[in-house]
């Protein structure tokens, strides 16, 4: 059964196949945040063109723009106030927390959903399944 392109990014899997892994390590870990050069399944080239990944950090200022202004009104909901310290200690917190999940969302949205170069091929996971259960 196919795999979905919302599973397939959620789990931070490849564009093209859904089965290999864009990254080294959890998003949270406390190594460097490392993206694979290829796909270990389908030996995709992640980054298509030298400097490909520039365009990630629009899709990173984009997520956190929504990020910020979303923290923004839910202080201002929940405390009322209008102390700029009180805004300033939780828009830097909620930068710095979700700087790791910016840097991971933002490649596999441009890889996923901006990229019309890769588009999806279920022979992939019909190998990958095929070899497992040979494995067995």
């Amino acid at each position: 059964m196919p795999t979905s392109k919302i599973h397939a990014l959620v789990h931070s899997k490849c564009p093209r196949c859904h089965v290999g892994n864009m990254f080294v390590g959890p998003a949270y870990g406390l190594r460097k945040q490392k993206t694979n050069d290829v796909c270990p399944v389908c030996n995709l080239t992640f980054e298509i063109e030298p400097g490909y990944f520039y365009a990630a950090m629009y899709v990173s200022y984009a997520m956190s723009v929504a990020e910020v202004v979303t923290f923004a009104l839910a202080t201002a909901v929940l405390t009322g106030s209008e102390s700029p310290w009180t805004y300033m200690v939780v828009l830097f917190a909620t930068i710095i927390i979700f700087s790791p999940f910016n840097f991971r969302y933002s490649r596999l949205v441009l890889l996923h959903y901006m990229t019309p170069k890769i588009v999806y091929d279920p022979k992939w996971e019909l190998l990958e399944e095929n070899k497992n259960k040979s494995d067995i």
